[in-house]
Formats: structure tokens, sequence, C-alpha cells
């Protein structure tokens, strides 16, 4: 399950995110890590799913 979480993480950073804790506020930042830049969003979707 973390492979797919990964994967989307990398394709929508904010959907893998999402899948690993909800909307709460690694979600919102991830939203706003992705609008700022794409690849810091990515690093920061995969950084959460590792992390857990």
């Amino acid at each position: 399950m973390d492979f797919l979480r990964v994967l989307l993480s990398i394709l929508l950073p904010p959907l893998g995110v999402f899948l690993q804790v909800g909307l709460k506020g690694h979600f919102w930042l991830n939203i706003l890590l992705t609008l700022a830049g794409y690849v810091p969003g990515i690093v920061h979707a995969v950084w959460i799913i590792a992390r857990r």
C-alpha cells in the first residue's frame, strides 16, 4: 500500500498525503507547497508517507 501512496504522491502530491493523514494540517501544507512548486510538494508527500 505504501508503494501505491508514493506513486500517487509523485503524480499528485496532495492525494498521497490525503490517503495517509486525511484532512489534517499536513494535507493543507502539502497543497500550499505543491502550489508554490511541484517538487516541494512531492518531497513533503514522500516524507510524510515514509515517516508513518
